[in-house]
C-alpha cells in the first residue's frame, strides 16, 4: 500500500454511513498500565484476566492473562487455534522447551494439550491471548475436569463487576 500524497483526498475521513448491522468499535486505551485494577477478573488465586472482546457470534475472546505469582497455572486442551503475546514477564509449557518471553508470539493449533508454568523469578506475568473455540481443563492422562468458553468468561466478567459495583451489565461493553 502506497503513502499518499497529500495533495489527494486520502485524509478525508470516509464520507459515508457505517451499515446498519455493523457493531460499534471497542477500544481500551488503557488496558494495561493506568487503567481501573478493579476491571482485572480474578480466575483462580493469582491470576486473573482483563476482557478485551468476547465474541459471542464466533465463540473466540481476547484477553489479557496475568499471574501475580510463579508457579503451575492449569493443564489444558485447545478445541481450536490460540494467539498470544507476552507483554510482560515469561512463561512456558511443560510440554515443551522453549520459553515465551516478553515480545514473543505463539501460536498453539487445536489439538495442543499443555501445562502452563510461571517460573519462580517472574513476579508477575502478562500475556494477551485470542482463544478460540474452548479450553478444556484436564489432568495428565487427558480426563477433562473442567472447560472455559466465551460464555464462561462472561459469566465471571458478570460476577466480578456486581460484585465491585459496576453491574453486571458492564460486561455487555465487551460484548461482540
Amino acid at each position: 500500500m502506497p503513502i499518499a500524497d497529500k495533495d489527494d483526498d486520502s485524509r478525508t475521513p470516509y464520507q459515508l454511513q457505517m451499515p446498519d448491522e455493523a457493531l460499534s468499535d471497542i477500544i481500551i486505551p488503557d488496558a494495561i498500565s493506568k487503567g481501573d485494577d478493579r476491571l482485572w477478573v480474578p480466575q483462580a488465586k493469582n491470576v486473573f484476566f482483563r476482557p478485551l472482546c468476547l465474541n459471542v457470534s464466533s465463540g473466540y475472546w481476547m484477553n489479557l492473562l496475568k499471574v501475580t505469582k510463579s508457579g503451575v497455572l492449569s493443564r489444558h486442551r485447545h478445541a481450536s487455534p490460540v494467539h498470544g503475546f507476552v507483554l510482560k514477564g515469561r512463561w512456558h509449557y511443560l510440554e515443551h522447551d522453549w520459553v515465551a518471553e516478553e515480545g514473543s508470539y505463539v501460536y498453539e493449533p487445536p489439538g495442543e494439550t499443555h501445562t502452563l508454568v510461571v517460573p519462580d523469578d517472574v513476579d508477575e506475568m502478562i500475556t494477551y491471548f485470542q482463544v478460540n473455540g474452548s479450553m478444556n481443563y484436564v489432568d495428565p492422562y487427558g480426563k477433562q475436569l473442567g472447560y472455559e468458553d466465551v460464555f464462561t468468561k462472561i459469566d465471571l466478567c458478570k460476577e466480578h463487576f456486581e460484585k465491585i459495583g459496576l453491574g453486571a451489565d458492564y460486561v455487555k461493553r465487551f460484548i461482540r
